[in-house]
């Protein structure tokens, strides 16, 4: 088997495996879905039927991709139980519309209100941040699996807390080694600047901004005073993932508007001739390049460019 074949094979297993790790967590195997008499399909189509004004059964099927003879089979159980109403509709006479009646109702505010404390109580011992890490996975998996929920979805910019730092490294390192073949030096590198960074930070001066998307950092820029009313700018980052969305573009003008308030003269940034698309946005923000020379760094026969920004 080759190794492509066989990391297929070791992510099949890693679904499969989160797949009963998950419904043994949540208890979708049980009989009946949070300590209630109803299994896991009758409680979602309580909670459709609970959380709109009307629907019919063929809008069901096909927004829960449930088959249409089995959704027949779980409401005529419903119906039989005096909890889920159906009339014909009044556009069309073929469709069937179907509503909560006054125990359905009762029973769906009973599921709805067991699934709000039994998913309070698992987020509670994980603090905040731990509950936003658990959202944000959950985010990136939805939009991986369908791209099309979540188009462009929202960032956020920040300022660096601590942590921050350590994954910029790692990132930034992984990153430049994966689409540029650098060595090991441009992390250490990566990490001399950004250890410098913490110890001699002066937040009147200079700062740090991430770039935030499903509790995950994507991207990163630093400013640091460079002496002589000049600011630096520095290691301009962002995860392939979310280029496109304009984060690049964001953490420039952030050092820019940073710079003008603080009262700096000028900016200016070394970066190198390959990284096109950095480049890009320093010349869309106004940077002129103002020197070039050939390097050998990083493991790499390099062109490193200097630019400049007058405030």
């Amino acid at each position: 088997m080759t190794q492509t074949g066989q990391r297929h094979e070791e992510a099949i297993a890693g679904v499969r495996d989160f797949n009963r790790f998950y419904t043994r967590f949540l208890g979708a195997l049980n009989e009946g879905l949070l300590r209630s008499p109803y299994s896991l399909s009758e409680s979602r189509i309580l909670y459709e039927l609970g959380t709109r004004h009307s629907v019919t059964a063929s809008q069901l099927s096909a927004e829960l991709g449930m088959d249409p003879a089995y959704l027949s089979r779980l409401l005529k159980k419903l119906r039989e139980a005096d909890l889920v109403l159906a009339s014909a509709s009044a556009e069309d006479g073929r469709a069937t519309v179907l509503s909560l009646s006054k125990p359905g109702r009762e029973a769906f505010a009973n599921l709805d209100r067991a699934s709000h404390e039994e998913i309070s109580n698992i987020l509670m011992p994980l603090g905040p941040d731990g509950a936003s890490t658990l959202v944000g996975a959950m985010q990136r998996i939805r939009a991986a699996l369908d791209p099309s929920t979540t188009e462009n979805p929202p960032y956020v910019i920040r300022p660096h807390r601590i942590g921050d730092i350590g994954i910029i490294i790692s990132r930034q390192g992984a990153l430049y080694a994966q689409e540029y073949g650098w060595d090991g030096t441009f992390e250490g590198f990566v990490a001399e600047i950004a250890g410098g960074f913490l110890k001699s930070y002066d937040p009147k001066r200079e700062h740090c901004w991430v770039a935030e998307r499903h509790a995950e950092v994507v991207g990163s820029v630093f400013l640091v005073d460079a002496g002589g009313g000049t600011a630096k700018l520095r290691m301009l980052w962002v995860e392939p993932s979310t280029r496109g969305l304009g984060i690049g573009g964001r953490l420039v003008n952030e050092c820019i508007r940073f710079a003008r308030d603080t009262g700096y003269e000028r900016m200016t940034l070394w970066t190198n001739d390959i990284l096109v698309s950095a480049r890009r946005i320093y010349e869309k923000a106004g940077f002129r390049l103002v020197a070039e020379e050939r390097h050998h760094s990083f493991g790499k026969d390099l062109v490193g460019q200097n630019w400049d920004l007058e405030l």
